[in-house]
């Protein structure tokens, strides 16, 4: 569910969470990547522990990139359910 939460400055941010299965994880967040108005993308494991943070801005970077979804499928084998909270502009 999207909660709208103020920021500093009176700017408003969006934050929404989905609950995805290990296998789908990987393509859930390059979608999410892909949409360009996500900030930050937090994967949390079943008790809402962060298990990595990811902010967009400097993940969309090219060669920067690779490694986050190299070290996102390596999660993705490891979980069999997770949350992903999503910061949007």
């Amino acid at each position: 569910m999207p909660k709208k939460t103020k920021k500093q400055f009176g700017k408003e941010e969006l934050k929404e969470e989905f609950v995805v299965r290990g296998h789908e994880l990987l393509e859930k967040v390059k979608e999410l990547i892909k949409e360009g108005n996500v900030r930050r993308i937090m994967i949390k494991d079943e008790k809402g522990k962060v298990m990595m943070e990811i902010p967009v801005t400097f993940a969309v970077v090219g060669a920067v990139f690779a490694p986050v979804l190299a070290a996102l499928g390596a999660l993705a084998a490891l979980v069999s359910k997770c949350k992903i909270e999503v910061e949007r502009k």
